[in-house]
């Protein structure tokens, strides 16, 4: 065991640069993807661009397969007229050396062998320049010596001889002259041939033959075929395919592009005037021409449209009206509210002369008081944000100043609860430009249902900030979120628990206000919960006024969330030297003072790394429900009868992240 807990603390320390590396990797490639997303932008929005590209990408293949082919069957057949030509050239030409070695043996001088005695290489030289006389351009000829010889102790002595410039023993290849030697057979084969215009060589065929001269020494002759003609053929050709497969490409896009115009017009007015919908002008209309399918669509969305707006004026009256009927009762509540709440002040100040039923119904009253002028105030801030007229009143504050106040508020519950509220992430300062007010009275109510809700277990509140976004986070574990409920949570007097009796006394409104008070700093307020496992409401605040949202600098779901802590239940064990970036790696919690991973600083609230803790296979990292932006999220649930965590993504809204 001591074995294994000292090779995993050595590939610990291995790992150990991945955490500089990786930060430095992530920047690099976010780097590089940047000029890119204005293009990928465009790509994923315009069906236009994408149908044309599409087709010009395809038309260009097919035009390339065809090219290909094309040029292959002409090159073929340019070689197979080549090569019969040659061997047709070089085989008559062969025949006429025979020839005139024949007749100059039969009429010249013998020797004393019985041999013709004749100048050989006058001879080569003349028959060399004879056969060449009636190919100038097309072919050259060219006569190297053998390296056999009639007699063992005479070799041969043909020195190397070319027409029209070219390199005799340059342009024909070693392995060709041995073949040649080897029987009379005529040879072909592709060579570079190299002359005194073409130093470098160009493609030629040669054909080749062993001879005898007069003398009946052997020699090689050998034809060859440059390609020139061929070339400037098959070139001719390829340009002919190239301009031609541009046009038909172009055409083919052309095509695509007003035919694809043809419905995705139609389409786009159909998105603008459902924008413009959605936007309150309700009188907008699609142009309807012709009898088509696309037609029948405009008129179909034109009669919703004309649905969508009678209703949408209904509701609207409706909601008028209740809101004014809501704003008009909470004014006109005040005034005996005022008179009732001074009746029950001086009755509840007299209490001890009475008996004690009635000194107790006079806390009672008190109590019933109180709670009734929080929902008349609840109420009359809700009918602020139903008419549009809630203001924001923003300056720079510091966080921690906020959540202190908010925790010494809710100190007196929590120690009849018998929880403690823990506090982290307080080390640093976290400024934000926001109104202190709506803040601190989102955060008391987060607080509060935490401790309410927490089954005497504690509360931790997590603070943290990047970027341009600042977070805070409560964590509470008690009887958590069912599946479903994270939606419902900021509904208007919603309860997960109906029969469960209020010990803070609250409106059930406080949600909801605590939502349009997040939305009215332009911020995020999102739940996440498990049966059994607690709950965690997050804050995310921009910076500043003018900042925009893009993600948020704490995780929705906890690091000891359930699902987390079966996904590193595993056969391996991590020692306790491991480091913060290995047990990020593997799912596993991490200490508070664990560097940032993918732009999110880690959980300061997280459980210590225990010795030895079980830890799965490596595993990709989730989707972040933090880039998540919307008012409810996660909620994991269990299937029945196994103990395997899932979790559903309800109503999350969506925001294009360019």
């Amino acid at each position: 065991m001591a074995t294994s807990h000292e090779r995993e603390r050595q590939e610990s320390r291995h790992a150990d640069p991945l955490t500089g590396l990786l930060p430095v990797l992530r920047s690099c490639v976010r780097w590089a993807r940047r000029p890119l997303q204005p293009a990928t932008r465009l790509w994923r929005r315009n069906i236009q661009l994408r149908v044309v590209a599409t087709t010009l990408l395809m038309s260009l293949g097919v035009v390339l397969l065809l090219g290909v082919v094309v040029i292959g069957q002409v090159k073929n057949g340019l070689l197979d007229a080549k090569r019969q030509t040659a061997q047709s050239q070089a085989v008559g030409g062969f025949a006429v050396a025979k020839e005139k070695a024949r007749n100059v043996t039969d009429s010249g001088d013998t020797g004393t062998d019985g041999r013709s005695q004749t100048d050989t290489a006058t001879w080569l030289n003349n028959l060399v320049e004879q056969l060449a006389s009636g190919g100038q351009g097309v072919y050259s000829v060219v006569a190297l010596s053998s390296n056999i010889s009639t007699h063992a102790d005479s070799p041969g002595t043909h020195g190397p001889r070319g027409s029209g410039g070219v390199w005799p023993e340059e342009s024909v290849p070693g392995d060709l002259r041995s073949d040649v030697d080897k029987t009379l057979e005529v040879y072909e084969r592709y060579t570079s041939m190299k002359s005194d215009s073409v130093p470098q060589g160009q493609p030629a065929l040669i054909v080749g033959q062993r001879l005898n001269d007069p003398n009946g020494k052997p020699y090689q002759l050998y034809y060859l075929f440059p390609f020139d003609q061929e070339e400037k053929t098959l070139g001719l050709v390829k340009g002919t395919l190239a301009t031609a497969g541009i046009f038909v490409v172009v055409l083919l896009g052309a095509i695509a592009w007003l035919v694809v115009r043809q419905v995705v017009t139609p389409v786009r007015m159909a998105a603008q005037i459902s924008e413009r919908l959605a936007a309150g002008h309700l009188q907008e209309r699609m142009k309807v021409t012709g009898e088509d399918d696309i037609a029948r669509l405009g008129e179909s969305f034109n009669k919703m449209a004309q649905t969508l707006q009678v209703k949408i004026q209904q509701l609207e009256d409706l909601s008028r009206m209740q809101r004014r009927f809501v704003s008009d009762v909470s004014h006109e509540l005040r005034t005996p509210l005022t008179t009732v709440r001074m009746a029950a002040d001086v009755i509840h100040e007299a209490r001890e002369d009475f008996d004690p039923a009635t000194a107790r119904s006079a806390e009672l009253l008190q109590n019933q008081l109180d709670r009734f002028e929080s929902m008349l105030s609840d109420l009359l801030e809700i009918s602020r944000f139903d008419a549009g007229a809630a203001a924001l009143e923003s300056e720079p504050i510091d966080l921690r100043d906020v959540v202190r106040r908010v925790v010494e508020g809710a100190e007196p519950l929590a120690e009849r609860k018998g929880s403690r509220i823990l506090v982290h992430g307080d080390e640093q300062p976290v400024t934000v430009e926001a109104d202190a007010r709506r803040v601190e009275r989102v955060l008391r109510n987060l607080v509060v249902n935490a401790v309410e809700h927490g089954e005497g277990r504690d509360v931790h509140v997590r603070m943290a900030s990047a970027g341009g976004a600042v977070a805070v986070a409560v964590r509470d574990h008690g009887v958590g979120l069912k599946p479903g409920e994270a939606t419902r949570v900021f509904n208007r007097f919603w309860r997960a628990d109906p029969a469960r009796a209020r010990t803070t006394g609250g409106t059930g409104l406080g949600l909801s206000i605590a939502l349009e008070d997040a939305r009215l700093h332009g911020g995020w307020l999102q739940a996440w919960g498990e049966p059994g496992g607690g709950s965690q409401f997050r804050l995310t605040l921009p910076r500043t006024g003018a900042d925009s949202l893009r993600g948020s600098p704490i995780a929705l779901e906890p690091e000891d969330s359930r699902r987390n802590r079966e996904l590193n239940a595993g056969p391996r064990t991590m020692p306790a030297g491991a480091t913060a970036l290995g047990a990020a790696l593997e799912g596993a919690a991490v200490p508070s003072h664990a560097p940032a991973l993918h732009g999110v600083p880690v959980s300061r609230f997280a459980a210590p790394a225990i010795p030895n803790m079980p830890l799965s296979a490596p595993r990709p990292p989730a989707a972040d429900p933090a880039a998540l932006p919307g008012n409810g999220a996660r909620v994991v649930g269990h299937h029945a009868g196994s103990g395997a965590a899932t979790h559903t993504t309800m109503d999350q809204a969506r925001e294009d992240e360019s």
